[in-house]
């Protein structure tokens, strides 16, 4: 093989490579749809997300079903309006229920959608209004601890305290 030939061989391997490391980069960032979906839009409010961001996976019964198009501040309840893109052909119950839910014990957070039971669908621009926030392992601690040093200072009486002496008459 000519030294031409290994040059040009050598150059599409490095540009395989790139191509590959891209890609990676994008499903990493959950970037790699390149399509438009097509689906509509579903709100809910959240009193906190935690961590949860644009782009972050909306799953029902642990499928894919939609993707967080947009979270903002609303400035009237002082919560988290969360805009979610969700596939056209799937349609969920009104009484249905979303939560913020995280991946393992310290992975990303996405949003978790539980099917309810009426007759009738979620539309287009609709707000789920049954919804359950972020759980902050922050917050668990704080409520452990502070329920552990209140269980300790508690009134009553100490596991090694000594019995009374008996009195002489």
């Amino acid at each position: 093989m000519s030294k031409r030939g290994t040059e040009t061989l050598v150059g599409l391997f490095v540009l395989l490579g790139i191509l590959a490391l891209t890609f990676m980069a994008l499903k990493a960032a959950n970037l790699a749809s390149f399509g438009q979906r097509d689906g509509y839009m579903l709100m809910a409010r959240f009193d906190n997300i935690g961590g949860l961001k644009e782009r972050a996976p909306v799953r029902s019964a642990g499928v894919l079903v939609g993707r967080v198009k947009s979270i903002r501040l609303d400035a009237k309840t002082f919560q988290g309006l969360v805009t979610m893109e969700i596939d056209r052909d799937l349609q969920f119950p009104r009484d249905s229920s979303a939560k913020v839910l995280t991946n393992g014990l310290l992975g990303d957070q996405y949003i978790g959608i539980e099917a309810g039971g009426d007759d009738k669908n979620l539309s287009a621009g609709d707000t789920i209004t049954q919804t359950q926030s972020a759980v902050v392992l922050e917050n668990l601690i704080g409520q452990f601890l502070f329920n552990k040093a209140a269980d300790a200072g508690s009134p009553g009486a100490p596991a090694n305290a000594a019995a009374p002496a008996p009195t002489k008459k």
